[in-house]
């Protein structure tokens, strides 16, 4: 194998020296690179891992990567259309452990170990088991940080993993360590988004990282409107800022907040209390006679994220809202659809629209009888999992999911009349 090879053509990897096509399998041949040409098993004694959850520190806190980035973001991390799957950072817990501790969706928790401690939202997955929370290694100081309560910035995810290792292997065991979670109280929080020129989106980013550390809780990351790749209309990047703190911070950090986002025109909509830490800031864009919300800042009461967020991401009309905006509170003030969540990154098919499709396979004449006929509609109908084939795991399990809806046929409807 070789640069000039592969710049003609895809190469399978493994491939000698002298061949033209590579194997499918290492070693297929049954010849290992051992003197005696035949594998080696190492036989292991059982270890249990370096760092057991005990009363203390009662949660096995695992990490993994992402369906949609890799390692450290480096490259992945600057394309929005690549968290249209997992939007932003988050610790998963299981629902019965997050309703003991009187947590809800969405609040702001300490995960702390015997090595740090970081900030950082809580999501309910049915995927977590009792006693176990999950945290996706990517997250790193770049997208999540903050700052302590003695003045210490606050670093990603690998400020709780151990440092223990493998002596065989050497592989870190950075894949648990035991956590305590308690609800963290930062009851000022502040929510930015704003899409930007293209190529603007990375240098706002780093104008934005200083601010990382100006709050208890901070986060940053890019997003995207997911149009389907090769498609017409052109993709667009925004980034999305959240913080919370126990107090509103001074009019200049929300000033130079603005500033980055570009909020800070003569036509910009605002509406600020000082004395009880609110400030909205919204930028509608007109067109003739459409206007489209490209950019916002809630700072205080951040309520109107619910609709708010879904209003620009998914780029709908805006014209109907002008000054109502500026409104506070999670009841939109003209009702707001969402396009649900993405879950095939390429194509930007939500959730929404492959139940849609599985509701009408399950009212069809003729069901489908295997999953892999009903993954088949589904990619003729919606294209999902046509192009990169990330998406295809989940796609099955959702189909499992919905397979006693299509297994059950659809029931008759007698007008009325005949039963009388």
């Amino acid at each position: 194998m070789s640069y000039a090879l592969l710049e003609q053509a895809p190469l399978q990897w493994p491939m000698r020296e002298g061949e033209t096509a590579g194997k499918i399998r290492l070693y297929e041949d049954g010849i290992f690179p051992t003197p005696d040409g035949r594998a080696n098993f190492v036989s292991t004694v059982y270890r249990p891992v370096a760092e057991a959850r005990e009363s203390r520190f009662p949660f096995s806190l695992t990490t993994g990567r992402l369906r949609d980035q890799w390692h450290g973001m480096s490259r992945t991390g600057t394309l929005g259309r690549l968290f249209g799957h997992v939007a932003e950072p988050s610790v998963q817990m299981n629902m019965q452990d997050m309703a003991r501790r009187l947590l809800m969706e969405g609040d702001l928790v300490h995960v702390t170990s015997r090595r740090g401690s970081i900030v950082v939202p809580v999501q309910a997955s049915p995927e977590v088991a009792v006693s176990q929370a999950f945290m996706a290694m990517h997250w790193g100081s770049e997208y999540l940080s903050g700052l302590s309560s003695t003045g210490q910035p606050l670093a990603g995810v690998n400020a709780l993993t151990t440092s223990a290792y493998c002596p065989s292997s050497k592989q870190p065991e950075l894949k648990h360590a035991a956590v305590k979670i308690l609800k963290a109280e930062l009851p000022w929080s502040l929510l930015a988004m704003a899409w930007f020129d293209e190529g603007d989106a990375l240098q706002a980013r780093e104008q934005l990282k200083p601010l990382l550390t100006s709050f208890a809780f901070a986060s940053c990351v890019p997003f995207s409107n997911n149009t389907p790749l090769a498609g017409p209309q052109p993709e667009r990047s925004g980034l999305l800022f959240r913080a919370a703190a126990p107090e509103a911070p001074g009019d200049e950090t929300l000033a130079l907040l603005e500033k980055i986002f570009g909020l800070d025109g003569a036509d910009i909509l605002r509406y600020a209390d000082r004395r009880k830490g609110q400030r909205r800031t919204i930028r509608l864009t007109r067109t003739r006679e459409e206007a489209e919300l490209t950019g916002f800042v809630l700072a205080g009461d951040t309520s109107a994220q619910v609709w708010i967020t879904t209003l620009l991401r998914d780029e709908l009309p805006a014209q109907a809202y002008g000054r109502l905006l500026l409104l506070p509170g999670a009841k939109a003030p003209v009702a707001v659809q969402s396009r649900g969540r993405v879950v095939c990154s390429c194509l930007n098919v939500t959730d929404t629209a492959i139940d849609h499709h599985l509701r009408l396979l399950a009212q069809g004449a003729a069901v489908p009888q295997t999953d892999e006929a009903r993954l088949a509609s589904l990619q003729d109908a919606l294209k999902c999992g046509t192009s990169c084939g990330s998406c295809i795991p989940e796609l099955k399990r959702r189909l499992r999911a919905a397979r006693s809806d299509l297994a059950t046929p659809p029931r008759s409807v007698i007008p009325i009349r005949q039963l009388a």
